[in-house]
């Protein structure tokens, strides 16, 4: 991640949000970037209020999911956004905010498929396949989740 090469680094960051936070004390643009990510997740503040979390590991044969995962997906988002890299992305983004009318469940939606893209890269030692990203994206438009 860009925060560190270390995962003990790369948590340690969202642990210092979170003080910051709690502190009230200024954030710099990438910390309040995490700082909205963590408003939008309540279920992880007892977490990043205890340290001895920062070396826990997540796994799905335990039926775990990795918090710090899911939150650096929606900045991996967030900063896919602030690009339009792949371009067009910005244009799909808007679809699921209006057709969901939540950002919050829009980004959760659209980092199914980032993660599915990253997965499928790693397994193919190749880089992320863009187009089939895009694709994806739009074969999955929420319309088909609207409210009746």
């Amino acid at each position: 991640m860009f925060y560190g090469d270390q995962r003990d680094q790369t948590r340690q960051f969202f642990f210092t949000v979170w003080g910051k936070m709690q502190a009230k004390a200024p954030l710099l643009p990438l910390e309040a970037q995490i700082a909205s990510v963590l408003d939008w997740h309540p279920e992880y503040h007892d977490l990043l209020s205890q340290d001895n979390n920062l070396e826990t590991n997540y796994t799905i044969e335990k039926g775990q999911s990795n918090p710090f995962l899911h939150m650096g997906m929606h900045l991996a988002l967030r900063e896919q956004l602030s690009t339009n890299r792949p371009l067009g992305l910005q244009a799909i983004h808007q679809m699921y905010c209006q057709a969901l009318d939540d950002e919050h469940e829009a980004e959760h939606l659209m980092i199914e498929t980032l993660g599915e893209i990253l997965w499928e890269a790693q397994r193919n030692h190749q880089a992320p396949n863009e187009q089939r990203y895009l694709q994806l994206l739009k074969e999955r438009l929420p319309n088909k989740f609207k409210r009746a």
